[in-house]
């Protein structure tokens, strides 16, 4: 799933949470969920995790192969 629709299955109040738990704030999201901002490699990772890999890192980044070669075949 990506970002977006994840985060569009949330209330407010959850995506303000979900945030927090990632150590970023709401609008940040907004802004890699729309396009206008790239994913960090660290903000990846912590949503993968904080999601419950509902939403993959390699899904938030094109070139993720760089990052994470060991997932090349997963």
């Amino acid at each position: 799933m990506d970002l977006k629709t994840y985060l569009a299955s949330l209330t407010s109040d959850q995506r303000k949470a979900f945030a927090a738990k990632c150590g970023a704030n709401h609008g940040s999201f907004q802004n890699v969920a729309s396009g206008f901002r790239s994913c960090s490699t660290a903000l990846a990772v912590a949503i993968e995790r904080e999601s419950d890999k509902t939403v993959m890192r390699w899904d938030l980044r094109k070139d993720w192969f760089l990052h994470w070669p060991e997932l090349i075949d997963h």
